[in-house]
């Protein structure tokens, strides 16, 4: 008994990981040094990524139970998972370092509770990153509105200028 629910603790922590993360990668790491994984994990966690080695069964039965569906042929062989809130940064970090380390390969993703495959990693992998996507919104939003206060500012800077001019004939005149 004291087993299952050690199994169930287990497969509830996983549960929460998966609703806590917007992007989950699964990858084989079959092959890679001690001191290739401890880069990987440095790299990861610097970018607020969480990266665990869990197994297969537990992975599956919590993924089951959210209701993600189509891991199960993902899940063969060694696997480790990398979470993140940012759904752009375990799929980026894991590609680049798949491209240093061939042993690495990414086996599938699971993107807002959506399962895609490795060909949909390396696409997202080549978006910019959460904060460069942010600030290239908010450039583009601020191009419009600078336009519009200079045209509003126009007819301002005019009336300025005659009335420049109205106050340099008077004291002409006087």
């Amino acid at each position: 008994m004291a087993k299952y629910e050690e199994k169930q603790k287990v497969v509830e922590d996983i549960k929460q990981k998966f609703q806590g993360a917007n992007g989950v990668v699964l990858a084989d790491y079959r092959g890679l040094t001690v001191s290739q994984v401890t880069n990987l994990r440095v790299e990861l966690r610097q970018a607020g990524v969480e990266y665990r080695v869990l197994k297969n069964t537990m992975v599956s039965r919590a993924a089951q139970e959210i209701g993600i569906e189509g891991l199960d042929e993902y899940l063969k062989g060694p696997t480790a998972l990398a979470f993140s809130a940012d759904p752009v940064a375990p799929a980026k970090i894991l590609s680049e370092f798949s491209k240093k380390n061939k042993k690495l390969t990414i086996k599938a993703g699971v993107l807002e509770g959506t399962v895609i495959g490795p060909e949909r990693i390396k696409v997202l992998s080549n978006l910019p990153s959460r904060e460069i996507l942010l600030s290239q919104v908010l450039s583009g939003m601020q191009g419009p509105l600078q336009g519009m206060v200079n045209v509003l500012q126009g007819p301002l800077r005019k009336l300025g200028y005659a009335l420049e001019e109205v106050r340099k004939l008077k004291e002409a005149q006087a």
